[in-house]
């Protein structure tokens, strides 16, 4: 209904607008006409350009070029004999292909180099219609141009004036109906989340050229008015400086808001007539009134008032009559996806080799491994994100590997990703809907869905287990819909194949619960559905068949009890079978005060805790390891520490001071240095200038000699002192960003996954140099997935599992607990 009420109040609001202005207009006399088509011009440049930032979210500084190419072409064509009125809609054409073609080089860019590449344009027009005198009169310009006309009627000022109202406010229109087409959102799909959009079929360059095209056509038609207008135009008539204008009265207006190029045209080409009487000034006040408009409404005058009335249409989801059996298409789910033989690099390193599998319909397909083992990496690969060095992927008779992202969608293949990817903008049932056209988007100002696509997307949102509200934005939503809504909206695709990236992750148990059942059941529905997911109770409860990765290369496939004894998996997710790690010759006994721990710490992301009421403690001189499946909040709880997490409730102590307000660099200052996943060393600097960021915290350093007593720690950096750190290997880097936390001097060292990613023999000399460290008597907290390695050099360990430290022991008697294995593996059939 509300929908409704818009599209009938929307036209009748600009008919209403458009005609009390042209009322005005003609009733005016002097200059009031001119400048009422100057705002009437700028509004419809406006609108383009609201096309361009507001829907696709793109920035052009270089539309005066297409206004002054429209402005040339009515000249030249009605100096030469062409009616106005033909050679209006020319332009528009002219405009519009210059802007496709433009569009192709320029949306390959984005950000700031697009605004560059568009500001070159401008440049580019400007000196072609100064040194192209015979076509364009050169600096002089072109002169006389024959007015419009109409039965006779020679249209003066005034009637020019009127006419460019009437195009603003049919223009406005045009921009209400393409909005709520589906070009429309697909254009804010594009905008709001590229990768999302490729998922669900949209070719997000093409879509942008069409905006690019539409945006230029509207700015070559205000182009050709204003040339009739003046009855006279030259390369002055164009400066730079208009384009700037014209964004800032799209974004003053509101971006995104039909009647918002309308404001801000009001806003930027009335104000400063208004403002005359102050002579020399009055630019300088324009300036300063502006910056207090975006400062007071970021969002623009019309963005800021929608916010403080804007309400929420409270509909829910309604199931009735929807079967997930029938909204599939009849006899498509029939034929397995073979994976043969795929594999990729990225710069010299291998991240997948020969992976190979048949996924059968209306089976759970599960890929696993421990992290950096490459399963998002064939995920990608088979959704079409990444290109296969070698191998097939094939879905029936269609060959799919090196098909861009969008066509292999369209092929049937549905995608849900580690961290929900959302068209947050959106509402949800627009989410849902813009999906089920699969990317085929139909006549650009036809509705974007009809009653029997609104049922459906009802349907489906109640079939994944949504019960809030429709209208809600995708953006609001808390983490737990937010799954939910990426599943209905690959769902919504009707696909053959549903990759599924960690769909568990943030979720809390009764949660995965009702996903597992979620995912069986779009399983009988006939979908082939292949899962990679840490969780491993989920995967061991719900899968048909398992593959398990590791480095990259499959190790192990089979029916989940079958993977869950295999001795390759279990060497793989606890680091057994390669060389021991060196443990302490004697078992710890230092002094029992307590440098750091957490008391009851809850810690996460949104509304779901990821940690809960965790409880650990580390004293001087101790190695502690942390270990626990993917996914079990590992990562979470040392983000939460070191104070790059706010925690929500509990403590953290760091030598007898409660540390868990603490921003992240206070907490690093007292002591506490996080060595973190990924290494994250600083790579366009030098291996000596990275340990020297090191001590940052600490004053009165002598760095070469700290910096050479640490070079004998770790060997291999002495020859790479004065390399880039980003040229460094994997093991290398790792080196560094440890020596990087002991300059610091601290009180104790958090490592997270320093394994991660590394070859065997480099984790080796890894845990070779932690056991140095251990013996040197260095307080650390380590976590790492190589569990078996990690308990070989550490003192005491803690266990945890979904969030909750479910074991403390000492590493001794951990190493040899069945628990531990099943925190990483889970128990076969654990979730049925």
């Amino acid at each position: 209904m509300h929908s409704r009420l818009s599209a009938v109040a929307m036209p009748l609001a600009l008919l209403a607008l458009t005609g009390a202005t042209a009322l005005y207009a003609a009733s005016a006399g002097g200059y009031a006409p001119f400048v009422l088509a100057m705002v009437a011009l700028t509004a419809i440049v406006g609108v383009g350009l609201n096309i361009l930032v507001g829907l696709t979210g793109q920035i052009s500084l270089g539309h005066v070029g297409f206004y002054a190419i429209g402005a040339y072409a009515v000249a030249i064509l009605t100096l030469k004999g062409v009616s106005f009125w033909i050679a209006l809609p020319l332009t528009g054409l002219i405009a519009g292909a210059l802007g496709l073609l433009l569009s192709l080089p320029a949306l390959r860019v984005s950000g700031p180099y697009l605004a560059m590449v568009t500001i070159a344009f401008a440049f580019i027009v400007q000196h072609l219609s100064i040194e192209w005198r015979e076509l364009t009169g050169g600096s002089n310009g072109l002169m006389g141009l024959p007015p419009p006309s109409i039965s006779g009627t020679v249209f003066t000022e005034r009637e020019t004036a009127l006419l460019a109202i009437a195009v603003a406010g049919a223009s406005m229109l045009l921009f209400h109906r393409l909005a709520a087409s589906a070009w429309g959102k697909a254009m804010v799909a594009v905008r709001d989340a590229e990768t999302a959009a490729r998922s669900i079929g949209l070719n997000p360059v093409g879509v942008k050229a069409a905006a690019f095209m539409l945006s230029a056509m509207f700015a070559g038609i205000a182009g050709g008015i204003f040339a009739s207008l003046l009855a006279f135009v030259a390369p002055d008539s164009f400066p730079f400086s208009q384009s700037i204008l014209f964004l800032l009265a799209c974004i003053v207006g509101g971006a995104g808001w039909v009647l918002g190029p309308a404001v801000g045209a009001a806003v930027t080409v009335l104000l400063p007539e208004l403002l005359s009487s102050l002579a020399e000034y009055r630019l300088l006040f324009f300036g300063i009134l502006l910056l207090v408009v975006l400062w007071l409404a970021p969002e623009g005058v019309l963005g800021t008032i929608a916010r403080l009335f804007r309400r929420l249409d409270p509909r829910t989801a309604n199931a009735q009559g929807f079967d997930i059996a029938r909204f599939l298409p009849p006899g498509a789910i029939s034929e397995p996806l073979e994976v043969r033989d795929i594999g990729i690099t990225f710069g010299g390193i291998r991240a997948a080799s020969g992976v190979s599998f048949s996924a059968a319909p209306g089976k759970v397909t599960s890929v696993i491994g421990p992290n950096g083992a490459g399963k998002t990496t064939v995920l990608n690969m088979i959704g079409g994100f990444y290109r296969p060095d070698a191998g097939s992927i094939r879905l029936g008779d269609v060959e799919l590997a090196g098909a861009p992202a969008w066509k292999v969608a369209r092929a049937g293949i549905g995608r849900t990703y580690q961290t929900t990817k959302l068209f947050e903008t959106m509402s949800v049932l627009d989410n849902v809907l813009l999906a089920m056209r699969r990317g085929r988007l139909g006549w650009m100002l036809s509705a974007a869905a009809d009653e029997a696509d609104i049922r459906s997307a009802e349907g489906l949102l109640a079939f994944v287990g949504y019960r809030d509200a429709l209208g809600r934005a995708a953006g609001d939503l808390p983490h737990v819909n937010r799954r939910l809504v990426e599943i209905a909206r690959a769902l919504a695709m009707r696909p053959r194949v549903l990759l599924l990236d960690e769909p568990a992750a943030g979720l809390m148990s009764s949660d995965k619960d009702s996903l597992s059942q979620l995912l069986r059941r779009i399983a009988d529905a006939g979908i082939t559905v292949i899962l990679v997911e840490h969780d491993m109770r989920l995967v061991m409860g719900i899968s048909d068949h398992v593959v398990v990765l590791d480095a990259g290369k499959p190790i192990a496939a089979g029916a989940p009890g079958e993977v869950r004894r295999d001795a390759k998996v279990l060497a793989a997710y606890l680091g057994a079978g390669g060389a021991p790690a060196r443990s302490r010759q004697q078992a710890w006994s230092g002094p029992q005060d307590v440098v750091l721990a957490t008391m009851n710490l809850v810690a996460g992301y949104g509304a779901a805790p990821v940690v809960q009421k965790v409880n650990i403690e580390v004293k001087p001189g101790e190695m502690v390891a942390l270990i626990g499946a993917n996914g079990a909040g590992k990562s979470t709880l040392m983000r939460a520490i070191t104070g790059l997490l706010r925690p929500v409730e509990g403590d953290v102590i760091l030598d007898d001071r409660r540390i868990e307000r603490s921003e992240a660099h206070r907490i690093a200052g007292r002591g506490l240095a996080l060595v973190p996943e990924g290494r994250q060393v600083f790579p366009e600097l030098t291996v000596y200038d990275n340990l020297e960021l090191g001590a940052n915290t600490r004053n009165n350093v002598d760095y070469a000699a700290e910096i050479a007593a640490l070079l004998k720690r770790f060997p291999r950096l002495h020859d790479r002192l004065n390399s880039r750190a980003g040229l460094l290997s994997g093991g290398e880097q790792q080196m560094l960003a440890i020596a990087r936390g002991m300059m610091a001097r601290p009180r104790i060292m958090l490592l997270d996954e320093p394994s991660l990613g590394l070859a065997p023999s480099m984790i080796d000399e890894l845990f070779d140099v932690l056991a140095d460290l251990r013996d040197a008597g260095i307080t650390i907290l380590l976590v790492d997935q190589m569990a078996a390695l990690a308990l070989a050099i550490a003192d005491r360990g803690y266990v945890i599992d979904s969030g909750r430290i479910v074991r403390e022991d000492s590493a001794v008697n951990l190493a040899g607990d069945r628990d531990v294995e099943t925190a990483y593996l889970g128990h076969a059939g654990a979730a049925q």
